[in-house]
């Protein structure tokens, strides 16, 4: 552990040591491994497992939106807001 610290506080690489070198890790194929994980789901369900199909989704009839017509306000909640306003303002 000197050894580290020494070569680090002199800017350089620690001298390796024997033994110090791992075997490199098993890689595994995750998109292998979903498939036979989904092949084996569907056998156990009873499922055919061949390939999926693929289907092309029908496309939405564009409709106009309708617009709702504003509620006329009636004379006395005209002048009500009208009055609201300039003691607000005021």
């Amino acid at each position: 552990m000197h050894e580290v610290i020494a070569a680090k506080a002199e800017h350089r690489e620690p001298a390796p040591v024997a033994g110090e070198e791992e075997a490199p890790a098993q890689v595994v194929d995750l998109m292998a491994a979903l498939e036979a994980s989904v092949a084996k789901a569907k056998e156990s369900r009873g499922e055919p497992g061949g390939p999926a199909t693929v289907h092309e989704m029908p496309k939405p009839k564009k409709t106009a939106a309708k617009k709702t017509p504003a509620k006329k306000a009636s004379s006395k909640e005209t002048k009500k807001t009208a009055a609201s306003r300039r003691r607000k303002s005021a």
